[in-house]
C-alpha cells in the first residue's frame, strides 16, 4: 500500500478526504476563517492549520472523528462545554456519527485568538 502524499494546501487535504467528510472539513475551515479572519492557512504536520502569532488551531479527519488541536485551556465555561469531546492529551474529537458542533468550534477559535494575541503582546 502506497502512503498518501502529504498535502501542500488545505484544499489538497480536503480533496484527499472521503466524499462524506469533505463537506464537514469545508465547514470547519469556513468556521475558523470567520472566527479568525486574520489567521493564515497552512499545513502543519500534514494537517490543516491556521497561524496567528504561531499555530492557532489545527484539524484533521480520521476514520471515526474529526480532531481539533491544540488542547484548550483558560475558560471554565468552555472547558465544561468541550468535556464530551475530550480525547487523549486534551485534544478534541468530534465523532462523525454525531452532528459537528460548529458553534463550539467557533467559540474555541475565538478563545485561541484572544490567547495568542495576549501572548504576543507580552
Amino acid at each position: 500500500m502506497t502512503p498518501r502524499p502529504k498535502p501542500a494546501t488545505i484544499d489538497d487535504y480536503i480533496a484527499s478526504a472521503s466524499s462524506e467528510v469533505q463537506p464537514i472539513l469545508h465547514e470547519i475551515r469556513r468556521t475558523i476563517q470567520v472566527a479568525a479572519p486574520n489567521a493564515e492557512e497552512t499545513i502543519s504536520y500534514a494537517i490543516p492549520a491556521f497561524r496567528l502569532n504561531g499555530i492557532l488551531v489545527c484539524f484533521a479527519a480520521f476514520k471515526k472523528h474529526i480532531g481539533l488541536y491544540p488542547p484548550i485551556r483558560g475558560d471554565a465555561t468552555l472547558m465544561k462545554a468541550i468535556t464530551p469531546y475530550a480525547g487523549p492529551k486534551g485534544n478534541l474529537q468530534f465523532p462523525l456519527d454525531q452532528p459537528i458542533p460548529y458553534k463550539l468550534i467557533e467559540r474555541i477559535v475565538k478563545l485561541r485568538v484572544k490567547q495568542v494575541t495576549a501572548k504576543a503582546l507580552r
